[in-house]
Protein backbone atom coordinates (compact mmCIF):
# COMPACT_ATOMS: atom_id res chain seq x y z
CA UNK A 1 0.00 0.00 0.00
CA UNK A 2 3.01 2.72 0.67
CA UNK A 3 5.52 0.76 -1.69
CA UNK A 4 6.00 4.70 -3.02
CA UNK A 5 7.12 5.96 -0.07
CA UNK A 6 10.63 3.89 0.21
CA UNK A 7 11.68 6.47 -2.16
CA UNK A 8 13.55 9.09 -0.24
CA UNK A 9 12.45 12.50 -2.78
CA UNK A 10 8.78 11.48 -2.54
CA UNK A 11 8.80 10.71 0.95
CA UNK A 12 9.60 14.70 0.97
CA UNK A 13 7.22 15.72 -1.64
CA UNK A 14 4.39 13.82 0.17
CA UNK A 15 4.67 15.06 3.76
CA UNK A 16 5.15 18.86 1.92
CA UNK A 17 2.02 18.29 0.49
CA UNK A 18 0.04 16.91 3.14
CA UNK A 19 0.85 20.61 4.61
CA UNK A 20 0.51 22.62 1.82
CA UNK A 21 -3.22 20.62 0.76
CA UNK A 22 -4.23 21.24 4.11
CA UNK A 23 -3.64 24.94 3.55
CA UNK A 24 -5.43 24.60 0.15
CA UNK A 25 -8.73 23.39 1.81
CA UNK A 26 -8.49 26.31 4.48
CA UNK A 27 -8.63 28.18 1.73
CA UNK A 28 -11.19 26.52 -0.35
CA UNK A 29 -13.91 26.53 2.35
CA UNK A 30 -13.01 29.92 3.53
CA UNK A 31 -13.69 31.27 0.07
CA UNK A 32 -16.93 29.78 -1.20
CA UNK A 33 -18.44 30.20 2.75
CA UNK A 34 -16.81 34.23 2.52
CA UNK A 35 -18.38 34.34 -1.24
CA UNK A 36 -21.96 33.06 0.27
CA UNK A 37 -21.83 35.65 3.23
CA UNK A 38 -21.25 38.32 0.78
CA UNK A 39 -23.82 37.69 -1.35
CA UNK A 40 -26.39 35.28 -0.11
CA UNK A 41 -26.12 33.50 -3.78
CA UNK A 42 -25.09 29.74 -4.80
CA UNK A 43 -24.57 31.27 -8.11
CA UNK A 44 -21.97 33.65 -6.86
CA UNK A 45 -20.11 30.57 -5.38
CA UNK A 46 -20.43 28.86 -8.85
CA UNK A 47 -18.89 31.86 -10.88
CA UNK A 48 -16.08 32.03 -8.14
CA UNK A 49 -15.13 28.26 -9.27
CA UNK A 50 -15.55 29.11 -12.24
CA UNK A 51 -13.24 31.37 -12.70
CA UNK A 52 -10.75 29.22 -10.80
CA UNK A 53 -11.06 26.88 -13.51
CA UNK A 54 -11.47 28.60 -16.50
CA UNK A 55 -7.46 29.24 -17.46
CA UNK A 56 -7.40 25.54 -17.56
CA UNK A 57 -10.50 25.72 -20.28
CA UNK A 58 -8.57 28.15 -21.93
CA UNK A 59 -4.61 27.61 -21.76
CA UNK A 60 -4.35 23.95 -20.19
CA UNK A 61 -2.85 22.52 -23.19
CA UNK A 62 0.04 25.11 -23.06
CA UNK A 63 0.64 24.23 -19.73
CA UNK A 64 1.52 20.45 -20.77
CA UNK A 65 4.17 21.83 -23.01
CA UNK A 66 5.84 24.00 -20.42
CA UNK A 67 5.72 20.34 -17.96
CA UNK A 68 7.45 18.55 -21.15
CA UNK A 69 9.65 21.30 -21.87
CA UNK A 70 11.09 22.66 -18.72
CA UNK A 71 12.83 21.03 -15.63
CA UNK A 72 9.66 19.73 -13.25
CA UNK A 73 11.18 20.58 -9.90
CA UNK A 74 11.88 23.65 -11.20
CA UNK A 75 8.79 24.74 -12.11
CA UNK A 76 6.66 23.52 -8.93
CA UNK A 77 9.07 25.64 -7.04
CA UNK A 78 8.07 28.71 -9.22
CA UNK A 79 4.28 27.87 -9.06
CA UNK A 80 4.25 26.44 -5.74
CA UNK A 81 5.27 30.21 -4.62
CA UNK A 82 3.15 32.72 -6.47
CA UNK A 83 -0.03 30.09 -5.14
CA UNK A 84 1.36 31.29 -2.24
CA UNK A 85 1.89 35.02 -3.10
CA UNK A 86 -1.75 34.99 -4.33
CA UNK A 87 -3.11 33.88 -1.06
CA UNK A 88 -0.96 36.55 0.80
CA UNK A 89 -2.31 39.24 -1.33
CA UNK A 90 -6.32 37.45 -0.68
CA UNK A 91 -5.74 37.70 3.45
CA UNK A 92 -4.32 41.16 3.57
CA UNK A 93 -7.33 42.00 1.35
CA UNK A 94 -9.94 40.33 3.93
CA UNK A 95 -8.27 41.34 7.39
CA UNK A 96 -8.15 44.80 6.57
CA UNK A 97 -11.82 45.03 6.13
CA UNK A 98 -11.89 45.95 2.14
CA UNK A 99 -12.61 42.76 0.44
CA UNK A 100 -14.84 42.71 -2.18
CA UNK A 101 -16.57 39.61 -4.49
CA UNK A 102 -14.84 40.60 -7.46
CA UNK A 103 -11.65 40.64 -5.53
CA UNK A 104 -12.48 37.06 -4.76
CA UNK A 105 -13.11 36.29 -8.88
CA UNK A 106 -9.89 37.75 -9.58
CA UNK A 107 -7.58 36.19 -7.05
CA UNK A 108 -9.20 32.63 -8.11
CA UNK A 109 -8.56 33.75 -11.99
CA UNK A 110 -5.02 34.56 -11.56
CA UNK A 111 -4.73 31.00 -8.84
CA UNK A 112 -6.05 29.04 -11.86
CA UNK A 113 -3.64 30.70 -14.39
CA UNK A 114 -0.90 29.31 -12.15
CA UNK A 115 -2.51 26.12 -12.02
CA UNK A 116 -2.08 25.76 -15.48
CA UNK A 117 1.17 24.92 -15.92
CA UNK A 118 0.89 23.74 -11.70
CA UNK A 119 -1.06 20.82 -12.12
CA UNK A 120 0.27 19.07 -15.37
CA UNK A 121 3.92 19.65 -13.64
CA UNK A 122 3.02 17.84 -10.47
CA UNK A 123 1.27 15.01 -12.27
CA UNK A 124 3.91 14.19 -14.10
CA UNK A 125 6.60 14.38 -11.49
CA UNK A 126 5.68 11.92 -9.64
CA UNK A 127 7.17 9.18 -12.08
CA UNK A 128 10.27 11.14 -11.98
CA UNK A 129 10.32 10.74 -8.40
CA UNK A 130 9.25 6.68 -8.58
CA UNK A 131 9.85 5.50 -11.72
CA UNK A 132 7.46 3.78 -13.48
CA UNK A 133 7.34 0.60 -11.37
CA UNK A 134 5.29 2.39 -8.61
CA UNK A 135 3.78 5.45 -10.16
CA UNK A 136 -0.11 3.74 -9.99
CA UNK A 137 0.99 3.05 -6.07
CA UNK A 138 2.34 6.88 -5.71
CA UNK A 139 -0.82 8.58 -7.47
CA UNK A 140 -3.03 6.40 -5.50
CA UNK A 141 -1.11 7.68 -2.21
CA UNK A 142 -1.15 11.03 -4.11
CA UNK A 143 -5.08 11.14 -3.75
CA UNK A 144 -4.85 9.97 0.03
CA UNK A 145 -3.07 12.79 0.78
CA UNK A 146 -5.04 14.84 -0.76
CA UNK A 147 -8.02 13.54 1.34
CA UNK A 148 -5.98 13.45 4.36
CA UNK A 149 -5.63 16.79 3.97
CA UNK A 150 -9.07 17.13 3.20
CA UNK A 151 -10.19 15.95 6.63
CA UNK A 152 -7.89 18.69 8.45
CA UNK A 153 -8.22 21.88 6.34
CA UNK A 154 -12.15 21.71 6.73
CA UNK A 155 -11.95 21.78 10.42
CA UNK A 156 -9.22 23.74 10.69
CA UNK A 157 -11.02 26.23 8.20
CA UNK A 158 -14.67 26.28 9.96
CA UNK A 159 -12.99 26.71 13.28
CA UNK A 160 -10.63 29.87 12.10
CA UNK A 161 -13.71 31.45 10.81
CA UNK A 162 -15.73 30.98 13.72
CA UNK A 163 -12.93 32.34 15.61
CA UNK A 164 -11.19 34.70 13.94
CA UNK A 165 -12.36 35.04 10.48
CA UNK A 166 -11.90 33.99 6.80
CA UNK A 167 -8.82 36.30 6.07
CA UNK A 168 -6.55 34.17 8.84
CA UNK A 169 -7.53 30.93 6.86
CA UNK A 170 -6.05 32.19 3.78
CA UNK A 171 -2.86 33.69 5.82
CA UNK A 172 -2.36 29.52 7.02
CA UNK A 173 -2.61 28.80 3.22
CA UNK A 174 0.00 31.07 2.13
CA UNK A 175 2.72 29.89 5.15
CA UNK A 176 1.91 26.12 3.76
CA UNK A 177 3.21 26.48 0.82
CA UNK A 178 6.89 26.75 2.29
CA UNK A 179 6.26 23.06 3.09
CA UNK A 180 6.23 22.02 -0.30
CA UNK A 181 9.30 24.45 -1.39
CA UNK A 182 11.40 23.22 1.47
CA UNK A 183 10.97 19.28 0.21
CA UNK A 184 11.67 20.11 -3.49
CA UNK A 185 14.62 21.79 -2.50
CA UNK A 186 15.67 18.86 -0.24
CA UNK A 187 15.53 16.02 -2.91
CA UNK A 188 18.64 14.72 -4.07
CA UNK A 189 18.71 15.29 -7.97
CA UNK A 190 20.76 12.17 -8.71
CA UNK A 191 17.88 9.83 -7.53
CA UNK A 192 15.07 11.64 -9.60
CA UNK A 193 14.37 9.15 -13.00
CA UNK A 194 14.21 12.43 -15.49
CA UNK A 195 12.56 12.08 -18.86
CA UNK A 196 14.33 13.67 -21.47
CA UNK A 197 12.88 17.35 -22.10
CA UNK A 198 11.36 18.65 -25.44
CA UNK A 199 13.04 20.76 -27.63
CA UNK A 200 11.28 24.10 -28.80
CA UNK A 201 9.67 23.43 -31.88
CA UNK A 202 5.93 24.01 -33.57
CA UNK A 203 3.55 22.13 -33.86
CA UNK A 204 3.50 20.18 -30.38
CA UNK A 205 0.83 21.12 -29.14
CA UNK A 206 -0.95 19.80 -32.06
CA UNK A 207 1.21 16.45 -31.94
CA UNK A 208 -0.56 15.92 -28.81
CA UNK A 209 -3.86 16.26 -29.51
CA UNK A 210 -3.10 13.73 -32.69
CA UNK A 211 -1.56 11.29 -30.02
CA UNK A 212 -4.59 10.83 -27.65
CA UNK A 213 -7.24 11.26 -30.88
CA UNK A 214 -5.62 7.72 -32.26
CA UNK A 215 -5.83 6.28 -28.84
CA UNK A 216 -9.23 5.35 -27.92
CA UNK A 217 -8.17 3.25 -24.83
CA UNK A 218 -6.75 7.13 -23.41
CA UNK A 219 -9.61 9.21 -25.18
CA UNK A 220 -13.15 7.32 -23.75
CA UNK A 221 -11.51 7.68 -20.22
CA UNK A 222 -11.44 11.35 -20.77
CA UNK A 223 -14.22 12.01 -22.21
CA UNK A 224 -15.66 10.07 -18.96
CA UNK A 225 -13.57 12.31 -16.65
CA UNK A 226 -15.05 15.45 -18.21
CA UNK A 227 -18.49 14.55 -17.43
CA UNK A 228 -17.66 13.93 -13.91
CA UNK A 229 -15.72 16.63 -13.67
CA UNK A 230 -18.02 18.98 -15.10
CA UNK A 231 -20.83 17.62 -12.93
CA UNK A 232 -20.49 15.39 -10.76
CA UNK A 233 -17.93 16.53 -9.04
CA UNK A 234 -19.43 20.41 -8.62
CA UNK A 235 -19.59 19.76 -4.93
CA UNK A 236 -18.23 23.30 -3.93
CA UNK A 237 -21.28 24.84 -5.52
CA UNK A 238 -23.58 22.79 -3.98
CA UNK A 239 -22.49 21.39 -0.22
CA UNK A 240 -22.46 25.14 0.45
CA UNK A 241 -26.08 25.79 -0.77
CA UNK A 242 -27.65 22.47 1.90
CA UNK A 243 -25.70 23.44 4.61
CA UNK A 244 -26.67 27.44 4.32
CA UNK A 245 -30.44 26.98 2.76
CA UNK A 246 -31.42 23.13 3.60
CA UNK A 247 -30.33 22.08 6.69
CA UNK A 248 -29.83 25.71 8.29
CA UNK A 249 -26.37 25.12 9.73
CA UNK A 250 -23.38 27.30 10.44
CA UNK A 251 -19.58 26.88 8.98
CA UNK A 252 -18.70 24.20 11.86
CA UNK A 253 -21.27 21.59 10.15
CA UNK A 254 -20.82 22.93 6.55
CA UNK A 255 -16.84 22.23 7.40
CA UNK A 256 -18.04 18.41 8.64
CA UNK A 257 -19.79 17.71 5.18
CA UNK A 258 -16.29 17.93 3.69
CA UNK A 259 -15.01 15.78 5.88
CA UNK A 260 -17.84 13.39 5.74
CA UNK A 261 -16.69 13.35 1.60
CA UNK A 262 -12.76 13.04 2.60
CA UNK A 263 -13.51 10.04 4.86
CA UNK A 264 -14.78 8.10 1.96
CA UNK A 265 -12.27 9.30 -0.77
CA UNK A 266 -9.21 8.43 1.56
CA UNK A 267 -10.55 5.07 2.08
CA UNK A 268 -11.00 5.19 -1.51
CA UNK A 269 -7.53 6.54 -2.57
CA UNK A 270 -5.79 3.40 0.32
CA UNK A 271 -7.92 0.98 -1.41
CA UNK A 272 -7.00 1.98 -4.94
CA UNK A 273 -2.98 2.04 -3.71
CA UNK A 274 -3.20 -1.67 -3.13
CA UNK A 275 -4.58 -2.36 -6.78
CA UNK A 276 -1.36 -2.89 -8.86
CA UNK A 277 -2.97 -1.86 -12.26
CA UNK A 278 -6.39 -0.43 -12.73
CA UNK A 279 -8.72 -1.59 -15.71
CA UNK A 280 -10.98 0.21 -17.62
CA UNK A 281 -13.77 -1.56 -15.95
CA UNK A 282 -13.13 -0.53 -12.78
CA UNK A 283 -13.42 3.03 -14.38
CA UNK A 284 -16.63 2.47 -15.72
CA UNK A 285 -18.45 0.47 -12.83
CA UNK A 286 -16.94 3.56 -10.43
CA UNK A 287 -18.34 6.42 -12.04
CA UNK A 288 -21.49 5.05 -12.94
CA UNK A 289 -22.23 3.86 -9.06
CA UNK A 290 -20.71 7.25 -8.03
CA UNK A 291 -23.31 9.07 -10.15
CA UNK A 292 -26.25 6.60 -8.84
CA UNK A 293 -24.95 7.17 -5.24
CA UNK A 294 -24.63 11.02 -5.77
CA UNK A 295 -28.24 11.16 -7.18
CA UNK A 296 -29.51 9.26 -3.83
CA UNK A 297 -28.21 11.58 -1.60
CA UNK A 298 -29.82 14.70 -3.38
CA UNK A 299 -33.12 13.25 -1.49
CA UNK A 300 -31.93 12.74 1.44
CA UNK A 301 -34.22 13.60 4.33
CA UNK A 302 -31.43 14.72 7.08
CA UNK A 303 -28.26 16.23 7.58
CA UNK A 304 -26.44 13.37 9.00
CA UNK A 305 -27.90 10.74 6.39
CA UNK A 306 -26.88 13.15 3.91
CA UNK A 307 -23.39 13.36 5.51
CA UNK A 308 -23.21 9.26 5.50
CA UNK A 309 -24.10 9.51 1.67
CA UNK A 310 -21.42 11.99 0.96
CA UNK A 311 -19.07 9.17 2.56
CA UNK A 312 -19.97 6.77 -0.07
CA UNK A 313 -19.70 9.63 -2.45
CA UNK A 314 -16.40 10.22 -1.71
CA UNK A 315 -15.21 6.48 -2.12
CA UNK A 316 -16.78 5.79 -5.06
CA UNK A 317 -15.50 9.15 -6.63
CA UNK A 318 -11.96 8.95 -5.68
CA UNK A 319 -11.81 5.56 -7.19
CA UNK A 320 -13.09 7.02 -10.53
CA UNK A 321 -10.47 9.65 -9.85
CA UNK A 322 -7.12 7.68 -9.52
CA UNK A 323 -7.83 4.93 -12.09
CA UNK A 324 -8.68 7.59 -15.08
CA UNK A 325 -5.34 9.35 -13.66
CA UNK A 326 -3.07 5.81 -13.25
CA UNK A 327 -4.55 4.47 -16.56
CA UNK A 328 -3.94 7.23 -18.83
CA UNK A 329 -0.21 7.62 -17.40
CA UNK A 330 0.52 4.54 -17.53
CA UNK A 331 -0.54 3.70 -21.16
CA UNK A 332 1.00 7.21 -22.25
CA UNK A 333 4.24 7.39 -24.23
CA UNK A 334 6.80 9.50 -21.30
CA UNK A 335 7.51 12.13 -24.10
CA UNK A 336 3.53 12.89 -24.64
CA UNK A 337 2.78 12.21 -20.78
CA UNK A 338 2.93 16.03 -20.08
CA UNK A 339 0.63 16.81 -22.94
CA UNK A 340 -1.85 14.26 -22.15
CA UNK A 341 -1.67 14.94 -18.67
CA UNK A 342 -2.68 18.44 -19.31
CA UNK A 343 -5.23 17.42 -21.88
CA UNK A 344 -6.82 15.29 -18.87
CA UNK A 345 -6.59 18.01 -16.42
CA UNK A 346 -8.20 20.50 -18.91
CA UNK A 347 -11.21 18.06 -19.57
CA UNK A 348 -11.58 17.30 -15.91
CA UNK A 349 -11.04 20.62 -13.92
CA UNK A 350 -11.22 22.63 -16.77
CA UNK A 351 -15.37 21.47 -17.51
CA UNK A 352 -16.22 23.46 -13.92
CA UNK A 353 -16.16 26.71 -15.65
CA UNK A 354 -19.20 25.57 -17.91
CA UNK A 355 -20.44 23.29 -15.09
CA UNK A 356 -19.99 25.08 -12.09
CA UNK A 357 -22.41 28.57 -13.33
CA UNK A 358 -25.30 26.05 -14.88
CA UNK A 359 -25.14 23.73 -11.82
CA UNK A 360 -25.82 27.21 -9.30
CA UNK A 361 -28.35 28.71 -11.56
CA UNK A 362 -30.24 25.36 -11.18
CA UNK A 363 -29.41 25.52 -7.45
CA UNK A 364 -30.36 28.77 -6.55
CA UNK A 365 -33.91 28.51 -9.23
CA UNK A 366 -35.16 24.87 -8.16
CA UNK A 367 -33.10 24.43 -4.92
CA UNK A 368 -29.74 22.24 -3.90
CA UNK A 369 -31.64 19.00 -4.02
CA UNK A 370 -32.76 19.02 -7.85
CA UNK A 371 -28.72 20.35 -8.56
CA UNK A 372 -27.35 17.68 -6.80
CA UNK A 373 -29.84 14.83 -8.42
CA UNK A 374 -29.06 16.24 -11.82
CA UNK A 375 -25.76 16.05 -11.47
CA UNK A 376 -25.66 12.52 -10.41
CA UNK A 377 -27.93 11.50 -12.99
CA UNK A 378 -25.96 13.06 -15.28
CA UNK A 379 -22.38 11.55 -14.10
CA UNK A 380 -24.24 7.95 -14.05
CA UNK A 381 -25.60 8.21 -17.81
CA UNK A 382 -22.07 9.36 -18.96
CA UNK A 383 -20.82 6.17 -17.40
CA UNK A 384 -22.96 4.05 -18.56
CA UNK A 385 -22.87 5.34 -22.28
CA UNK A 386 -18.99 5.21 -22.53
CA UNK A 387 -18.77 1.95 -21.15
CA UNK A 388 -20.99 0.44 -24.26
CA UNK A 389 -19.02 2.58 -26.38
CA UNK A 390 -15.88 0.78 -25.53
CA UNK A 391 -17.58 -2.58 -24.89
CA UNK A 392 -17.92 -2.06 -28.48
CA UNK A 393 -14.90 -0.70 -29.48
CA UNK A 394 -13.32 -4.26 -28.12
CA UNK A 395 -16.12 -6.30 -29.14
CA UNK A 396 -17.59 -7.00 -25.89
CA UNK A 397 -20.44 -7.28 -24.12
CA UNK A 398 -21.53 -6.56 -21.00
CA UNK A 399 -22.44 -9.69 -18.54
CA UNK A 400 -24.33 -9.28 -15.35
CA UNK A 401 -23.68 -12.86 -12.87
CA UNK A 402 -25.86 -12.61 -9.50
CA UNK A 403 -23.83 -15.14 -7.97
CA UNK A 404 -21.94 -15.01 -5.16
CA UNK A 405 -18.05 -15.96 -4.29
CA UNK A 406 -14.60 -14.10 -5.26
CA UNK A 407 -15.00 -16.12 -8.92
CA UNK A 408 -17.93 -14.09 -9.96
CA UNK A 409 -18.06 -10.43 -11.20
CA UNK A 410 -21.47 -8.82 -10.57
CA UNK A 411 -20.59 -6.57 -13.92
CA UNK A 412 -18.11 -7.83 -16.25
CA UNK A 413 -16.95 -7.28 -19.86
CA UNK A 414 -16.86 -10.98 -21.92
CA UNK A 415 -16.08 -11.26 -25.59
CA UNK A 416 -18.73 -11.63 -28.01
CA UNK A 417 -19.41 -15.21 -29.12
CA UNK A 418 -18.81 -15.32 -33.01
CA UNK A 419 -21.95 -16.08 -35.07
CA UNK A 420 -22.00 -19.82 -35.78
CA UNK A 421 -21.60 -20.78 -39.41
CA UNK A 422 -23.77 -23.62 -40.62
CA UNK A 423 -22.42 -25.02 -43.90
CA UNK A 424 -24.97 -26.88 -45.83
CA UNK A 425 -23.73 -30.86 -46.74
Amino acid sequence: MFSALRNRNYRYFFIGQVISNSGTWVQRIAQDWLVLSITGSAFAVGVTTAMQFLPMLLFGLFGGVLADRFPKRQLLIATQAAMGLLAVGLAALTLSGVIQVWHIYLFAFLLGLVTVVDNPTRQTFVVEMVGKKDLGNAVSLNAANFQTARLIGPAVAGGLMAAVGAGYAFAVNAVSFGAVILGLLAMRSAELHRTPQLPREKGQLREGLRYVAGRPDLIWPIVLVGFIGTFGFNFATILSAFAYSVFHVGPGLYGLLNTAMAVGSLAGALVAARRSRPRLRLLVVAALVFGLVEAVSAVSPSYWVFAALLTLVGLFGMTTNTAANSLIQLRTDPAMRGRVMSLYMMVFAGGTPLGAPLVGWVTEQFGPRVGLLACGLVSAAAAAGIGLVLARIGNLRVQLDLHRGPEHQLIAFVPRQAPQVVVAA
